[in-house]
C-alpha cells in the first residue's frame, strides 16, 4: 500500500471511529489546529507537596481542576485530589499559597482514585459574601461524598476559614468509583451538581434511570435559601419539583459519570463529557429534565452488558437525548469534558469546546453549529508530551488550562497561540 493510500485508509477509520449527532458530517473539519500546549508554573513551590527526589516515595502532585474566584484579584486556584486548594497570584506566579487546607476532611487513595477533593465552584457573589462551595469524599464515612459551604476567612481575606464549613448534601454510593463531582453556578445564579451513578459498572441498582436516587444526576440548587429542613432551597421551576416519588434536586438523568461540565458564558448552555464503559465516550448538552439514556444506552447505541444477548440497533424508549458526539475506544477510553473558550488570545478558538481524553492523552477542540444540530469540525490541539488531562478550567480572562498529575510538579498547562 502506498504513504498516500495509507493516510486515506487512516483518514477513513478515524472519522468512522467518531461520530456526531448528524451521523453522516462529510464536511466535518478534523485538522489539527496550530496551537500550543505549554507547561505553565514551572517554577512554582507548593507548600506541603515534596517532589519523588526529595521523599524517596512517587507522590504525585495531582491538581484536580483550576477556576477563579471572578472577584477581579486576577487569582488562580488549583486544588489538589488530596485536598489542598492553592492560590497563584495570577498567570506569572512563583508561588503558590494555600487558601484552604482540608486534608484531615478528605479520602483520598491511588487505589480509589476517583475518590478525593473533585469540586470547587465560588459563588457569583464571592467578592462581597466570601463564599465556596466545594465537594469531596468523607475520610470519616467510606464511599460519602460531601458538599459544602465555606466562606472566607474574617482575619485573612486571602484564605478561607476551615472552621466555616457548612455541609449542604451528602451523598452515600455502593462503591468507590464514578464519583462525579464537578460544581458550576449557571447564569441563574443557581448551583449545578455532577453526579455519578454509584459505581462498579453497569450501573447495577439501575440509579441512572431512578428519580427518587440522586446518582446518575445532574442537580441543580439554591444556595442562597432554605427549604423547610434543608440547608438550600429548591428552584421552583426545577423539572421534578411536582413529581411524586422524584428527587426535586434533579435537574437532568441517566448519566454514568460526568467528569467535568462547564456553561457556556456566552450562550448560557451546559456542556458536560460524560465517560463511557464498553465502547463510546459521549459529550452532551444538558437540557431541563433531560434523559441521556444510561443504562439503557451508551452514546447513541443501545447498552447490552457483556455476556447478554445482543438487540437491535435502535436508540431504545423515546425522549431520550442523544449525545451531540461520541468517540469510539479505537480514540480513546475515558472522556475529560472541558469547557466553551470565550477567551480573546486566540480569536481562532472562539465557540470551540475543549476536550480530552485521559487515557489516550488527546486534546480537541470541537465546534457545534446549534441551528444545524450538528458537529461541524473537531480538531487535535497538539500537546508536548502524552498528557492525560485531569481537567480543563479558566482564569478571570477565559484562558483555558490543562491540569494532570506529575512527580515533579508539573501538573498545569495552558493552551496557547503557536510560536
Amino acid at each position: 500500500m502506498s504513504f498516500a493510500a495509507s493516510l486515506r485508509t487512516l483518514a477513513s477509520l478515524t472519522f468512522l471511529a467518531f461520530s456526531t449527532a448528524a451521523c453522516c458530517a462529510a464536511e466535518l473539519d478534523t485538522r489539527p489546529l496550530a496551537l500550543s500546549v505549554e507547561p505553565v508554573f514551572t517554577d512554582v513551590k507548593w507548600p506541603g507537596w515534596e517532589s519523588i527526589e526529595e521523599t524517596g516515595v512517587d507522590m504525585p502532585l495531582r491538581i484536580i481542576l483550576i477556576a477563579n474566584a471572578g472577584d477581579g484579584s486576577g487569582r488562580i486556584f488549583a486544588p489538589t485530589q488530596q485536598g489542598v486548594i492553592y492560590s497563584l497570584a495570577g498567570s506569572d506566579a512563583k508561588q503558590a499559597e494555600v487558601f484552604l487546607d482540608m486534608r484531615d476532611k478528605v479520602a483520598y487513595s491511588d487505589k480509589t482514585n476517583e475518590e478525593g477533593f473533585l469540586g470547587l465552584a465560588f459563588h457569583p457573589k464571592f467578592k462581597e459574601n466570601g463564599e465556596l462551595f466545594v465537594y469531596y469524599t468523607n475520610k470519616k464515612s467510606p464511599h460519602q461524598n460531601v458538599i459544602s459551604r465555606f466562606r472566607v476567612s474574617k482575619d485573612d481575606p486571602k484564605k478561607a476559614d476551615p472552621e466555616s464549613e457548612e455541609i449542604l448534601m451528602v451523598l452515600d454510593k455502593p462503591f468507590w468509583n464514578h464519583d462525579g463531582g464537578t460544581l458550576a453556578f449557571g447564569p441563574d445564579g443557581y448551583l449545578y451538581i455532577a453526579v455519578g451513578d454509584g459505581g462498579l459498572a453497569n450501573d447495577p441498582f439501575g440509579n441512572g434511570q431512578n428519580l427518587s436516587k440522586l446518582l446518575g444526576k445532574i442537580l441543580r440548587i439554591d444556595v442562597d435559601n432554605k427549604s423547610g429542613d434543608l440547608p438550600y432551597a429548591i428552584p421552583a421551576d426545577n423539572p421534578f419539583v411536582d413529581k411524586t416519588g422524584a428527587r426535586p434536586e434533579i435537574w437532568a438523568y441517566g448519566l454514568r459519570n460526568v467528569w467535568r461540565m462547564a456553561f457556556d458564558p456566552k450562550t448560557g448552555v451546559l456542556w458536560a463529557g460524560d465517560v463511557g464503559q464498553d465502547v463510546w465516550e459521549e459529550i452532551d448538552l444538558i437540557e431541563k429534565g433531560g434523559n441521556y439514556g444510561w443504562n439503557v444506552r451508551e452514546g447513541f447505541h443501545p447498552f447490552v452488558r457483556k455476556g447478554a444477548p445482543a438487540v437491535a440497533d435502535t436508540k431504545g424508549p423515546e425522549g431520550m437525548i442523544d449525545p451531540i458526539f461520541e468517540y469510539h475506544h479505537d480514540i480513546g477510553k475515558s472522556i475529560t469534558g472541558g469547557n466553551v473558550y470565550r477567551g480573546k488570545a486566540i480569536p481562532e478558538l472562539d465557540g470551540a469546546y475543549l476536550y480530552a481524553d485521559y487515557v489516550s492523552n488527546k486534546v480537541w477542540a470541537l465546534w457545534y453549529d446549534a441551528d444545524k444540530k450538528q458537529v461541524i469540525a473537531n480538531r487535535e490541539i497538539p500537546t508536548p508530551k502524552p498528557i492525560p488531562v485531569m481537567s480543563f478550567g479558566e482564569d478571570e480572562n477565559g484562558e483555558t488550562y490543562l491540569t494532570t498529575y506529575a512527580s515533579d510538579g508539573q501538573a498545569i498547562y495552558k493552551i496557547k497561540p503557536a510560536k
